[in-house]
């Protein structure tokens, strides 16, 4: 028990901070091309773990698991951070926010497929639910969605579902941070390829909140909230601790409407309560 609420309060730690992740793509992307910020925010990610790796001599990966670690990086290291990168420039960040709701179920049923996890039946109830009210805020919220921006954050989340459910799996044996610092390693020659071919023209056009938001994505949302997330989905459970990323989209809104000054409804709050309720019950049969 004090193992899963380990694992619980560690999973929200880094739900707090990937809540950053995407209202920091968005004024990212206002300097940089989203396959720069992409492999930017990889390459320096994987420069501190490779520094972290060295510093205190971690055992390399067995070559079984270089699969994995293949899919890891796949769907969180260029997957979901390009395909949002992409998408938040057609939508906002507070749009793009709301998708994160169906990224709970996404991890839960990768989590089924690939880390042999078999929930109770009220768990994917209380999933639903969550889902559903999330998704009925997103509504609420009013304004056309453009199509493309909605196709590539779908897409987002079925990557990013896999790439969290196979890193938390693997981080069972190498541990959380290991696993993504292995996993942005192997990126790397990939990524330093696409930054060389995409890098910007000039250097000198580009403004400091740019520059701040590729920062943040490149040391919290691609290294440091993945130290507590792994951890957090290894110790509490795939499926359960997942379901703290219902909880993203209002904090995500919340610094969306602080920082960026977008709209965020009033009823943020009690669609909040419900959705508190549902990861509760959804931690009670997971």
């Amino acid at each position: 028990m004090q193992t899963t609420s380990k694992g619980w309060g560690s999973g929200l730690l880094g739900v707090v901070i990937f809540s950053g992740s995407l209202p920091a793509t968005r004024v990212a992307v206002m300097g940089f091309s989203p396959w720069f910020l992409t492999s930017a925010r990889a390459i320096i990610a994987a420069a501190l773990g490779l520094l972290l790796l060295g510093a205190l001599r971690e055992k390399r990966p067995s070559r079984g698991d270089l699969v994995s670690l293949s899919i890891v990086a796949i769907g969180v290291v260029l997957g979901f951070p390009l395909l949002t990168a992409l998408a938040l420039q057609h939508i906002t960040s507070a749009q793009s926010i709301m998708f994160i709701g169906l990224l709970p179920l996404s991890t839960a049923v990768f989590g089924v497929l690939r880390g042999a996890e078999r929930p109770q039946p009220a768990f994917w109830l209380f999933s639903g639910l969550g889902s559903l009210a999330v998704a009925a805020f997103a509504l609420l919220q009013g304004g056309a969605i453009a199509i493309e921006g909605a196709l590539l954050m779908v897409g987002a989340i079925l990557l990013c579902g896999l790439g969290y459910a196979e890193g938390a799996a693997l981080s069972r044996r190498l541990g959380g941070w290991q696993v993504i610092s292995w996993a942005l390693a192997l990126a790397m020659p990939v990524m330093a390829a696409i930054a060389a071919a995409t890098r910007p023209d000039s250097w000198a056009g580009i403004a400091a909140p740019a520059w701040i938001g590729l920062a943040y994505v490149s040391v919290f949302s691609m290294l440091v909230g993945f130290v507590f997330w792994y951890r957090g989905l290894a110790l509490g459970g795939i499926a359960g601790v997942g379901q703290l990323q219902l909880l993203q989209p209002f904090f995500g809104l919340a610094l969306a409407g602080l920082l960026l000054h977008e709209p965020v409804a009033w009823t943020m709050v009690l669609v909040t309560v419900l959705v508190v309720l549902c990861v509760a019950g959804a931690k009670r049969f997971a």
